[in-house]
């Protein structure tokens, strides 16, 4: 296992084959996907850490799985993920997270991305690193707006089809 970040309170580091399970569970729970297009099986979820652990191998830098310093639990994941669909600002470098509900409201999802944030400038990882949710996701607007991020505005997501209740996405961005 290896440590890329830690906060007074949490632990970014690499990807353990015992995440494996609460991250399907995670996936799995329609509270925690709610924003989603869907909730994934334990399959998908496998295939997901696969290509997080892919994208580790090549550029050295990430979706950290994110664990709890005072009791080791497996909360979710914040990090980094090249996004390359049709837009203008593509392809880029996101920020992102996904935390389980069983650990809302506690400032996991800040702290981690607060952290990420410096980790990014102090390594020079990129120059720019965007965000962005449905429109409906207000707590993870919130997120972006405490950790510094601007809004730039909307845009209808290529990966969703016309008419989907998520296809409206709010886009955020800060400079590094």
């Amino acid at each position: 296992m290896e440590i890329f970040i830690e906060t007074g309170r949490l632990i970014l580091r690499s990807w353990k084959d015992a995440d494996r399970q609460a991250f399907a569970e995670m996936n799995g729970n329609e509270n925690v996907m709610k924003f989603f297009p869907s909730t994934l099986t334990a399959e998908e979820s496998d295939a997901f850490v696969d290509r997080i652990n892919a994208e580790f191998e090549e550029t050295g830098f990430g979706l950290y799985a994110v664990e709890l310093k005072a009791t080791g639990d497996f909360t979710g994941y914040v990090g980094f993920h090249r996004f390359n669909f049709d837009a203008p600002y593509s392809p880029n470098w996101e920020i992102g997270w996904r935390i389980s509900d069983k650990f809302w409201h506690n400032g996991y999802a800040t702290e981690a991305a607060m952290a990420c944030i410096n980790y990014a400038r102090a390594k020079q990882l990129c120059n720019t690193l965007y965000s962005f949710t449905a429109v409906q996701n207000i707590p993870s607007e919130n997120v972006m707006k405490r950790i510094g991020m601007t809004r730039l505005g909307t845009f209808m997501h290529p990966a969703l089809p016309d008419g989907h209740r998520l296809k409206e996405h709010k886009l955020y961005v800060i400079d590094l």
